[in-house]
């Protein structure tokens, strides 16, 4: 007996196109819409803007002075003096063709030609190609006899020039041993900052190989690596640049801290200092407990044991049984960050007489069902052998219509580890309690790990991962595997830090402002908010309404939204010439034309600055564009009616004190969503401490409080958790007083806190031009939020689309795409800086071909290699310092982040020619560093600190009075 067998057949999602049938279908691609959405009014003056008052501080694990010692002042100096050397007998060689030409003319051949002339002659062609240049003669005091000879005065700058190229190359002779001897310095001090503890546990985790060989390179004290170990060197000063120099969190390769704005508003204070007790947090990898879950619901016996419900919010469709399904896709293990996509789709079961008695017993029961209730029932329902009724009970489960959510993780757990361990004891089985005492090593493990040293933790983690492999032998796994991070550490810096308010405030808020008025350029999911708009109202008519929101979702992906994405998923947003190519506007939909003209409008606007500053650049040296204030704000205006009601955005900002010098706000990245800074850092400060009380008040409590007095009038925030997507970059405290229940998921909120698909719906606000979420319980509008650190196009479709309908966004701002790139020098481009006020929106850059990297040639010596980066560097002006990205024309950015580079620093320089391949096609973009070092306002007892604040701003628009709802327009 399986489902299929006794009635209940499963139709795919590819088998229901327009279950809304009678409420119409939207057009096909390609099809003339049955009606223009419409472009939606500008919202009604009285706009409210407004910076946050928290802010996250992200700290880099080790200052700025640690790579100090990394560079070779002398061999620096050493080349730029060669270098200038070059310069001025080039220009002084130039100088000296005119009388050498005149010297050659007075030789010419005619009546009175002597003997010897035409060898002289020769001589003096040769000699002036030589000195022309910049090449030393093979005989330099012949060639000066022989100058003389024919003019004194241009023999005696000829012998001044030979002397000076002669003294050169001495130069150039001194830069080996020079090197050579930095070199051995510069080991030394890498070698010291490697033994770092914070560098040393961050390589732990991120990168278990190299920690493994790092020691053999360190004990070696050989003035030269051999191969094997410059390979590990190179990786580890990879490494360690990432510690000193970036501020990516993971592990105590940066620390989190958080802070105030606080003070007199005119302050705008932003020197900062940080401890040296930093305090470490760690969970356990989730994606292990799903592995765990997988080998149980496999194995027959073990099956019998859990509990087991019907797929929440399932239903009746007529004559079949609907709910969602979700189909898991493991990730790759051998990746240093791995997770588990998860895709929803609307299922159906066609009904039968088994099916729906089965149904109501399940449905009819306040205790847990047991899976071998569940067969029993069966066995006495149809008098059917166990192994036939045991087959359709794991049918069902394999379908999706049964599940087991007891050992599934809630993105609310503080210990995930822990409450699956609770979990498993709930269930009441020897061989569960059994697992739950294994489990406790690794538990033990974990509590231990955060006051450890390397060593120790080291054994720390081999001995979880033994542990964690023979718990997945226990449960029978043949070929036992586990993702190569098994720990996710983060470390808090303990104090709290307070800023000035005006850092945000004053010239920098109205910088900001004008910024945030043009990311919806950027902005990758206004044009699929349209296109849900759009849909909507094909669907349903302007102002209508959808009670059956779980079926608009369906009917949306199936038979519009999927062939959308995949078809823009192609499109370039520039032709090669620089021209912008329109979204893709199936539904002919006014607001994606206002969107294409708004993107029209600035792009002109940044080609025209764009010529204007190769106008003028030679003239004043200018290596910066400000954006016009009349750009910005007819750009925004343009925008203004696709832009929501209520904005709260998140940046990630960059803060540049130099003395004496002009203060700067850089910013880095912007995201829309509430409360995006803290989601991810939550458990650092809500009491997780072996010692702390779970029930006291925390970060997520006071975030909870101060996000629910933003709400819009008459709208409650809830949560969006992204379903069962197993990935600790979902793990956060409780942050709203709502959750949004999606079918298939479950919730660990109180039931009145939980808000049901099924209780929602869905209304067109004609005059708002938007779509409204609203709670048929609650009688109020519902704004969805997300608080995970996935990416949304990795979640389930049913969250993911849930998000179209709230303030998330995704705006990679770019000022320069679609704008053609200046002429050429020598094979490199350049952009310059572009501020808004002051605030930077892009860094200077300079881009070239990976071939016009300098190589090194057989026979020469590291000090030459040297030499011919510095030479790139003086020709094109780049700074000592930056970060470079290479691109291949396949592969895209090879390396997640940008690297840092070092020109003082030979071996930076080598790590990172390393990682460049000559290929055709590839390319490298220089971009600099800023703020420099000159510029940071973060310090600790150890030095200065690379650091980078991550905040928010709300704005807050008023929206015109909508009408009268109307009523159903598709079946609840």
């Amino acid at each position: 007996m399986t489902p299929t067998e006794s009635g209940a057949t499963a139709t795919g999602p590819g088998a229901l196109t327009g279950s809304g049938a009678d409420t119409g279908t939207a057009p096909r691609p390609g099809t003339a819409p049955a009606q223009d959405s419409g472009t939606a009014p500008a919202p009604e003056s009285g706009t409210r803007w407004e910076p946050g008052r928290r802010f996250v501080l992200r700290v880099a694990g080790l200052p700025i002075e640690t790579v100090h010692g990394l560079r070779c002042p002398g061999t620096r100096r050493w080349a730029d003096a060669v270098l200038e050397e070059e310069e001025r007998l080039t220009a002084a060689g130039a100088a000296l063709s005119d009388p050498l030409h005149a010297l050659v003319k007075s030789t010419t051949t005619g009546p009175d030609e002597k003997p010897g002339d035409t060898a002289v002659r020769r001589g003096l062609l040769t000699l002036r190609r030589q000195i022309f240049n910049n090449r030393l003669p093979a005989d330099p005091e012949a060639a000066v006899r022989l100058v003389t000879e024919l003019d004194p005065e241009t023999g005696r700058r000829v012998a001044q020039w030979l002397r000076d190229r002669t003294r050169l190359e001495e130069l150039r002779a001194g830069g080996a041993d020079l090197l050579a001897g930095e070199l051995a310095e510069s080991r030394r001090a890498l070698r010291e900052a490697l033994a770092d503890d914070r560098l040393r546990r961050g390589l732990l985790l991120a990168s278990p190989a190299l920690d493994g060989r790092l020691d053999t390179y360190l004990r070696d004290t050989g003035p030269r690596p051999g191969n094997r170990l410059r390979k590990i060197e190179r990786s580890a000063l990879t490494y360690l640049y990432r510690t000193a120099c970036k501020t990516s969190p993971f592990s105590t390769f940066t620390g989190i801290g958080l802070g105030t704005f606080a003070g007199d508003p005119a302050d705008d204070g932003a020197a900062l200092h940080t401890g040296e007790d930093w305090v470490s947090h760690v969970r356990l990898n989730v994606v292990v407990l799903a592995r765990l879950t997988e080998l149980i619901l496999a194995d027959p016996g073990r099956r019998q044991d859990l509990p087991v419900v019907l797929s929440p919010g399932w239903g009746r469709d007529a004559d079949r049984i609907r709910y969602v399904r979700h189909v898991t896709t493991a990730g790759d293990d051998s990746a240093a960050v791995t997770f588990d996509a998860v895709r929803d789709r609307l299922f159906f079961l066609r009904s039968s007489g088994t099916l729906e008695r089965l149904l109501e017993w399940l449905g009819g029961h306040r205790a847990p069902v047991r899976h071998r209730d569940l067969v029993d029932w069966l066995h006495r329902e149809h008098g059917a052998e166990r192994e036939e009724c045991e087959r359709y009970a794991s049918a069902l489960m394999d379908l999706g219509m049964v599940q087991v959510p007891v050992l599934r993780t809630d993105v609310h757990s503080r210990d995930p580890l822990r409450s699956y361990q609770d979990a498993l004891r709930s269930l009441g089985a020897p061989w569960a309690d059994r697992l739950a005492r294994l489990l406790d090593g690794p538990a033990d493990c974990l509590a231990r790990y955060p006051t450890a040293d390397v060593a120790e933790r080291r054994t720390l983690l081999r001995t979880l991962r033994g542990q964690l492999l023979d718990a997945q032998r226990d449960l029978g796994a043949a070929e036992p595997t586990l993702p190569q991070t098994l720990v996710y550490e983060d470390v808090s810096t303990g104090e709290d830090l307070v800023c000035g308010p005006a850092v945000l405030g004053g010239e920098t808020g109205r910088a900001l402002r004008a910024v945030e008025g043009i990311l919806p350029l950027f902005d990758l999911t206004l044009p699929q908010r349209i296109t849900l708009l759009g849909f909507f109202i094909a669907r349903y008519g302007r102002g209508g309404r959808c009670d059956d929101l779980l079926g608009l979702i369906h009917d949306f992906h199936e038979d519009f939204f999927d062939q959308y994405i995949s078809f823009t998923s192609k499109r370039a947003s520039f032709d090669d010439d620089g021209t912008y190519r329109p979204e893709e506007n199936w539904l002919g939909q006014s607001e994606m034309k206002t969107l294409d003209r708004a993107r029209i409008r600035f792009h002109e606007g940044m080609k025209a600055l764009w010529r204007q500053y190769g106008e003028t650049q030679g003239a004043d040296g200018a290596e910066e564009i400000e954006l016009p204030e009349e750009l910005l704000a007819e750009t925004a205006e343009e925008l203004a009616p696709l832009v929501g009601h209520f904005v709260p955005q998140s940046h990630h900002v960059q803060l540049s004190r130099p003395p004496g010098g002009r203060p700067l706000v850089v910013l880095n990245k912007s995201y829309g969503g509430l409360a995006f800074p803290f989601s991810r850092f939550t458990h650092l400060y809500d009491g997780t401490g072996p010692d702390a009380d779970p029930k006291a008040p925390g970060l997520s409590d006071a975030l909870r409080e101060e996000m629910a007095a933003r709400r819009p009038d008459g709208a409650v925030f809830a949560e969006v958790t992204g379903g069962p997507v197993s990935s600790n970059l979902n793990l956060h405290g409780r942050l709203t007083d709502h959750q949004i229940v999606c079918p298939g998921e479950t919730s660990s909120v109180p039931e009145e806190a939980r808000i049901h698909l099924d209780d929602l719906y869905v209304v067109h606000d004609e005059r708002a031009g938007r779509l409204v979420l609203r709670s048929r319980r609650l009688g109020r509008e519902v704004v969805p939020v997300y608080f995970g650190y996935l990416v949304p196009i990795a979640l389930p479709e049913i969250p993911r689309t849930l998000l179209l309908l709230s303030p998330s966004t995704m705006a990679p701002f770019d000022v320069w795409a679609g704008v053609p790139e200046g002429e050429a020098v020598n094979g490199v481009t350049r952009r310059p800086r572009v501020r808004c006020g002051n605030v930077v929106v892009s860094r200077r850059s300079w881009t070239m071909d990976a071939e016009a990297l300098p190589v090194h040639r057989p026979g020469a010596g590291e000090e030459e290699l040297y030499l011919e980066w510095q030479r790139l560097r003086r020709a094109h002006g780049l700074p000592d310092r930056c970060f470079a990205t290479v691109f291949h024309p396949d592969q895209g950015p090879i390396g997640a982040k940008p690297v840092h580079v070092d020109f003082d620093s030979p071996l930076c320089l080598a790590a990172f020619d390393a990682l460049v391949e000559r290929r055709p096609g590839t390319r490298v973009t220089f971009r600099e560093m800023l703020p420099a070092e000159d510029g940071l306002h973060l310090t600790s007892r150890r030095g200065r600190h690379v650091a980078e604040l991550a905040v928010e701003t709300f704005t807050t628009r008023s929206l015109p009075p909508s009408g009268p709802e109307v009523a159903p327009s598709c079946p609840n």
